[in-house]
């Protein structure tokens, strides 16, 4: 079992810049791969970013590649997302997630943890 609380989301101007972050608890957190998700009000959930166990590796969306920045502590069992250049496009609820695999999977079911989100919104 993996438990996930995000923190870091609220309510900024465009072009301002977030750091959302993701708590991990349970499993030995170097194990697996964490990804970050996004849904947007009336869309579909969207993958964002991944970063392998060792934290050697990375994978983006298109969507978010240049402004979005995807680390990992493993001593603090902590995840995050470093969000530059926000859009109004950007507004979401972010998941981090956990793919107990060591892949840098894209599609959301094949990750087997979540957490509940943390809301961006970002005004024009």
């Amino acid at each position: 079992q993996v438990q996930l609380i995000e923190s870091g989301g609220g309510l900024v101007q465009a072009g301002s810049s977030l750091r959302l972050s993701c708590a991990a608890s349970g499993r030995t957190f170097k194990t697996y791969t964490m990804g970050w998700f996004r849904q947007a009000p009336g869309k579909e959930r969207e993958f964002v970013a991944a970063i392998r166990m060792s934290g050697d590796s990375t994978s983006y969306a298109d969507s978010v590649k240049g402004r979005f920045t995807i680390s990992r502590d493993n001593a603090k069992n902590t995840a995050s997302l470093q969000i530059n250049t926000l859009k109004p496009d950007d507004t979401a609820v972010y998941y981090c997630a956990v793919d107990l695999g060591n892949g840098l999977r894209t599609q959301d079911y094949y990750y087997d943890y979540w957490g509940q989100g943390t809301q961006v919104t970002v005004s024009s």
